[in-house]
C-alpha cells in the first residue's frame, strides 16, 4: 500500500508544479522534497507520472520552476556524492533525483533556448553546489557530471566498501582512490570484486542518466563539420574528472568479462534475472558515445604505449594527456594506449565471446540466453581497431580474427533483407574493409572453414575466404535495393584479399563469375555512371589471383574458361549510340540478374533472411561517402611494405602508354583517377543514386572500355582453352574432374604479362564517415533504450525515426 501512496504523493507534486503560475522559491524545501525524499518510485513510474506534455508546459509557462527543479535535483546529487550516501534514505533520494533528471533532460535539449541552461551558473546560487572555494561558479552541467562520477565509486552504493566497520565518513569519500575499486577484473586490474546485484542496478541507473546527459547530440542536425565536440562528453572525459581512468577501465572490463551463458545450465536466463546484462548494455553504450574526437585516428596512432594498470596522479595525467598529438579525450587516450598482450587478448576474447553468443547452437530450443547488443559491440570493436593500431595488429596476428569474422558474416547475411538493419550492414562491411587493408587478414582467410554456423547459404567445403565470397554474393544478389551503395565496398574487400587467396572452392569461384556476368550486361553498365567500377573490381580480383596464386586456383581458372564468353563480350562491348539505346531498352528491372546462379541446398538449421515486420521502427542514416573518399590506395612493395599511391588530381591519361600496351595496374590506376569525376554525390541513403539527369554516351563508354584490364585473362584463355578442348576431344572427356586435374598441374610461367604491383585500398576516416558513425550510434541507442523510452516522442534532429 505504501508504494501506491508514494506514487500518489509524487503525482500530486508534479500536478502542483505544472499548475503553479508563480515561481516557487528554491529555499522552499518542503515543496521540492516531495519529488525525491519521501517517494520510492521506479524509473518506469517516473516516466508514467511525469508526462511529456506537462514537462513542456512547465518549460513554456513557468520556466523558473523548471530551472529550480533541475538545480535542486543536481544539488541533491552533489550532496549525496559529498556525504557518500551513508543511509538508505539518502541512497533512495539520489536514485529518485537520477530518475527525474533522466526524464527531464531530453526536453531541455530539444529547445534551443534551453540548451545552454546547464552550462550557465545560476546567479546567487553558484556557491551552493561547489565543494571547494576554487570551484566557485562551476556550471550546473559540470557539477552534475562530477557528482555522477563520484557516485559511481560510492562505497556500499555502487562499490563494495573495503572497511568492515561503520560507514565511510565524508572525508573518506573525497580521499577514496577509485583505482582500487574498479568494477571488474581485466585490463589493468587483477581482483574480481564479488557480484552485487544492488550495486549493478544503481550503476545502471547512474549510467542511464549519464547517457541522457551525452544525448544532447541527438537534438542537433547532422553537419559535415565534425569540429564541434559534445561539451558534456568533452568535460566528462577530461582531466577535471578524477575518476576518468578507473571508470573507463570499469566500463571496458564489465563489458569484456561478461559471460551471458554462465555455467551453461539450460534455461537459466528464464529462472533468474541477469542484472549484469543491463549494466553491460549501458556500459557499452557509454563507451561508444564517449570514444569520439574530431582528429580522426592519426593522433591516437601516434601515442606512445602506456600501461593503464598504474593509476597516474593528476600531475602525471596532465603531462601525459597533452603530449603532442595526444587526444584530449581521456577515454580515447587510454584506449589507444592499451598494449599488454594479456590486456589485448582479454578485450578480443571478450568481444568475440559476446558476438558469437547469438550463434550458439543447442539441442534445446531457446535454452541459452541470446544477447541483443551486438551492434554496440561491433561499434566498440571498430573503435578499438581504429584508435589502437597495436590492437589491430594483435587481432590479425593469429587466427583469432576469424572468431570476429564469422559473427560479422552471420549478421550481414541475416540482415540483408531487412531495411531496418541497414546500419548493421554498414558497420559490418566497414569493419571488414578496415581489416582487409592488412595483408595478414587475407592470409588468415585461407584457414579451412570447419564450423557449421547455420546460415541460409549453399553448403560448401572450403576456407573462410570462400565463406566471405559466398555471403557477399548472397548480399548482392538477394539483398534489398538500398544496399546498392555498399556494392563498391564489398568488392573492394574481395580485391584487397584476392592476392593472398591460395585456393578458392568451386562454389566461390562460380559466385565470382556470376557477379561478373551480371555486372557486365550492357544494360547494367550503361544505366549508371558508377556501374562499370564493379566490373573493374571483379577483373582486378581475377588478375590478382591468376598472377599471384595461380597454382592452387584451378577452380577459378576452370570457371573463367567456362564463362569465357563474358570476357569476349566485354572486350567487344559496343559503344555506339544505337547499341547503347538498344541495351537500355532491354533493361527489365533494376538489381542483379539471378540467372545461371544455381543455388545449392542451404545449411541445415538455417533460417532465410526475412524483411522487417511492418511497423518496425528504424532510424534514418546519413549518406556514406563513395569508396574513393573512404579509402587510400597503397602499393605492396617486394619486401611486403606498403607505399601510399599519390591521389592524382589530373584525370588525363597518357594515350601513348595505352598504345604501347600499358600494364593492368597502370590502366587500373587511370580508371581510378577517372572515378573522382564519375562518382556522383550520393544523397541520403533513401535514394540509391542521383543519376536522373545523366545518360550514357559513346565517348563515356569508350573512355573506360579502353582501360578494362583484360590482358592477363585473355592471355590465359588464349593458352589454356585450346589445350582443354584438345584434351576433351582426344580423351572423350565429359567429366570436369579430369579437366580440373589437368588445370591443377598446368602452369603459365613465362606466358602471362609481367605481374602488376598489388594495389590495396586501405580504409581512411574522413568527416563524412565520422558524421555517419555519430548518426548510426545515436540511432542504435535511441531504438535500444525502450524501457524506459528515454527519447521517445521528443524533437530529435540528428536522424528521423521511420516506420517500415
Amino acid at each position: 500500500m505504501g508504494n501506491a501512496d508514494s506514487k500518489l504523493h509524487f503525482r500530486k507534486a508534479v500536478v502542483q508544479l505544472t499548475t503553479k503560475t508563480q515561481p516557487v522559491e528554491a529555499s522552499d524545501d518542503v515543496f521540492w522534497d516531495q519529488f525525491w525524499v519521501d517517494s520510492s518510485t521506479t524509473v518506469q513510474d517516473v516516466f508514467a507520472l511525469v508526462p511529456a506534455a506537462e514537462i513542456r508546459a512547465v518549460r513554456e509557462e513557468s520556466p523558473s520552476n523548471l530551472a529550480t527543479l533541475c538545480y535542486k535535483a543536481v544539488e541533491r546529487l552533489v550532496q549525496g556524492a559529498d556525504s557518500g550516501c551513508p543511509s538508505e534514505k539518502e541512497r533512495q533520494t539520489v536514485l529518485n533525483c537520477t530518475r527525474l533528471l533522466t526524464r527531464i533532460l531530453p526536453y531541455i535539449f530539444e529547445d534551443a533556448d534551453w540548451r545552454g541552461f546547464f552550462w550557465s551558473t545560476i546567479p546567487g546560487r553558484a556557491g551552493h553546489l561547489d565543494r571547494d572555494a576554487d570551484d566557485e561558479g562551476r556550471p550546473l552541467a559540470e557539477s552534475l557530471l562530477l557528482a555522477i562520477a563520484d557516485l559511481l565509486f560510492c562505497p556500499d552504493f555502487t562499490i563494495q566498501s573495503h572497511k568492515k566497520s561503520s560507514p565511510d565518513t565524508a572525508d573518506d569519500i573525497r580521499a577514496i582512490d577509485s583505482c582500487e575499486y574498479i568494477w571488474e577484473a581485466g585490463v589493468g586490474f587483477a581482483q574480481a570484486p564479488p557480484l552485487n546485484y544492488v550495486h549493478d542496478l544503481n550503476r545502471t541507473e547512474l549510467l542511464k542518466l549519464l547517457l541522457t546527459c551525452f544525448s544532447e547530440a541527438m537534438y542537433l542536425p547532422p553537419s559535415a563539420e565534425n569540429k564541434v565536440l559534445n561539451p558534456w562528453i568533452s568535460f566528462f572525459c577530461s582531466t577535471d574528472n578524477r575518476h576518468a581512468l578507473p571508470l573507463f577501465t570499469s566500463l571496458l572490463n564489465v563489458v569484456c568479462a561478461y559471460d551471458p551463458v554462465g555455467y551453461g545450465i539450460p534455461y537459466n536466463h528464464l529462472l533468474f534475472s541477469d542484472y549484469r546484462e543491463q549494466l553491460v548494455e549501458q556500459a557499452v553504450q557509454i563507451l561508444i558515445v564517449t570514444l569520439e574526437h574530431e582528429a580522426g585516428s592519426a593522433a591516437s596512432a601516434a601515442l606512445q604505449a602506456l600501461d593503464p594498470s598504474t593509476c597516474p596522479s593528476a600531475e602525471e595525467e596532465e603531462q601525459e594527456v597533452h603530449t603532442p598529438g595526444g587526444p584530449d579525450n581521456l577515454f580515447v587516450n587510454y584506449l589507444s594506449r592499451i598494449h599488454r598482450e594479456e590486456d589485448l587478448s582479454f578485450v578480443l576474447k571478450g568481444l568475440a565471446r559476446l558476438l558469437n553468443n547469438p550463434l550458439i547452437q543447442t539441442y534445446l530450443p531457446r535454452s541459452t540466453k541470446k544477447i541483443q547488443f551486438h551492434q554496440e559491440l561491433l561499434i566498440l570493436f571498430w573503435k578499438f581497431c581504429d584508435f589502437n593500431k597495436k590492437f589491430l595488429f594483435f587481432v590479425l596476428k593469429s587466427s583469432d580474427v576469424l572468431d570476429m569474422l564469422i559473427p560479422i558474416l552471420f549478421y550481414l547475411n541475416d540482415a540483408r533483407a531487412d531495411q531496418s538493419r541497414l546500419g548493421l550492414m554498414h558497420i559490418g562491411v566497414f569493419i571488414l574493409l578496415l581489416l582487409s587493408g592488412e595483408r595478414n587478414f587475407g592470409v588468415r582467410l585461407n584457414k579451412p572453414y570447419a564450423l557449421r554456423v547455420p546460415m541460409d547459404i549453399p553448403v560448401f567445403t572450403g576456407t573462410h575466404a570462400d565463406l566471405l565470397i559466398v555471403i557477399f554474393h548472397k548480399i548482392i544478389s538477394s539483398g534489398h535495393q538500398r544496399l546498392q551503395p555498399l556494392f563498391d565496398c564489398l568488392l573492394t574487400i574481395i580485391v584487397n584479399i584476392s592476392p593472398y587467396l591460395k585456393s578458392l572452392s568451386m562454389v566461390a569461384a562460380n559466385k565470382l563469375l556470376h557477379l561478373l556476368e551480371a555486372f557486365s550486361t550492357p544494360w547494367f553498365l550503361f544505366s549508371s555512371p558508377q556501374n562499370h567500377h564493379l566490373v573493374f573490381f571483379l577483373l582486378e580480383v581475377c588478375n590478382n589471383i591468376i598472377q599471384y596464386q595461380f597454382d592452387g586456383n584451378f577452380n577459378l581458372v576452370y570457371a573463367i574458361i567456362r564463362k569465357r564468353n563474358v570476357f569476349h563480350q566485354l572486350a567487344n562491348l559496343p559503344s555506339d549510340t544505337t547499341s547503347i539505346q538498344r541495351a537500355l531498352q532491354k533493361k527489365k528491372r533494376t538489381g542483379i540478374s539471378r540467372t545461371n546462379s544455381v543455388e545449392n541446398e542451404s545449411m541445415e538449421g538455417s533460417r532465410p533472411a526475412v524483411p522487417a515486420e511492418p511497423g518496425t521502427l528504424k532510424a534514418s542514416l546519413e549518406a556514406t561517402p563513395g569508396i574513393d573518399k573512404i579509402t587510400e590506395k597503397s602499393q605492396v612493395s617486394q619486401d611486403g611494405t606498403m607505399i601510399t599511391v599519390p591521389h592524382l588530381d589530373s584525370p588525363h591519361t597518357s594515350k601513348s602508354s595505352i598504345a604501347a600496351g600499358a600494364s593492368d595496374s597502370e590502366s587500373e590506376r587511370d580508371h581510378e583517377v577517372n572515378r573522382t569525376q564519375l562518382e556522383s554525390a550520393r544523397s541520403r541513403l533513401s535514394s540509391v543514386s542521383s543519376t536522373a539527369a545523366w545518360s550514357a554516351n559513346s565517348d563515356w563508354v569508350s573512355s573506360w572500355k579502353a582501360k578494362l584490364p583484360l590482358q592477363t585473362i585473355m592471355r590465359l584463355l588464349q593458352v589454356l582453352v585450346p589445350q582443354v578442348e584438345k584434351i576433351c576431344i582426344d580423351k572423350g572427356l565429359t567429366d570436369e574432374s579430369e579437366i580440373l586435374k589437368f588445370l591443377q598441374h598446368g602452369t603459365l610461367v613465362g606466358l602471362l604479362p609481367v605481374p602488376h604491383p598489388i594495389l590495396i585500398r586501405k580504409y581512411q576516416a574522413n568527416a563524412g564517415t565520422a558524421m555517419w558513425f555519430r548518426t548510426y550510434i545515436w540511432g542504435v541507442i535511441y531504438l535500444r533504450n525502450v524501457d524506459p523510452p528515454i527519447w521517445y516522442d521528443t524533437d530529435i534532429r540528428l536522424f528521423e525515426i521511420q516506420r517500415i
